[in-house]
């Protein structure tokens, strides 16, 4: 069987768009995937990505299920509608059942939860219908997973320390204990 690197080297359209608001994933991840052999168009909105899709329907999509002017599944549709064969992958901070099966059922390959690693999406974009998916490699632990969701919330509520306790649930102390320690591995 050919290497991921020969079977992505034998494409005739490479074309992919990257869509996420997150600057710093989106520049590492569109650089790996070019570095791989992908011709990369980036957007950081919905706005962006519809005039990407104008100028030209990609291959591949690599999307962030949530931004801030709405929902990846929406780019996820607009793709399917007009291209059938186009291999899309969710990315998403929560990583819940039902946001996933969403993304399936609009016409997304795969799910991943962030932050992804270059060689996992590389898989599930290039992943034969049927495969099962490997386990990853160097999973998160519970412990690193619960504190991404705790750093998330927070960052949405705009670092207000009050509205992220009561979003999540916990005492306001105790989720400042939380944020002053370092991320666990």
């Amino acid at each position: 069987m050919a290497s991921l690197e020969d079977r992505i080297a034998a494409l005739e359209d490479k074309s992919l768009l990257l869509l996420d608001d997150d600057q710093a994933l989106r520049t590492r991840l569109g650089r790996a995937l070019e570095s791989r052999g992908f011709q990369v168009t980036t957007a950081s909105s919905i706005a962006e990505a519809q005039d990407a899709l104008r100028a030209g329907l990609p291959a591949f999509a690599v999307l962030d299920m949530r931004l801030e002017d709405g929902n990846g599944l929406k780019i996820v549709e607009a793709i399917r509608a007009r291209r059938d064969d186009a291999r899309m992958v969710m990315l998403t901070g929560y990583g819940a059942i039902a946001t996933a099966v969403a993304a399936v059922k609009a016409g997304a390959v795969d799910y991943l939860s962030k932050p992804a690693d270059a060689d996992d999406v590389v898989k599930a974009l290039m992943s034969e219908e049927g495969d099962a998916p490997e386990p990853p490699d160097n999973p998160m632990s519970a412990d690193r997973v619960r504190w991404e969701h705790i750093q998330r919330v927070y960052e949405l509520c705009d670092h207000n320390v009050s509205e992220t306790a009561r979003r999540l649930g916990m005492h306001r102390r105790t989720l400042q204990r939380i944020l002053a320690k370092r991320a666990p591995r």
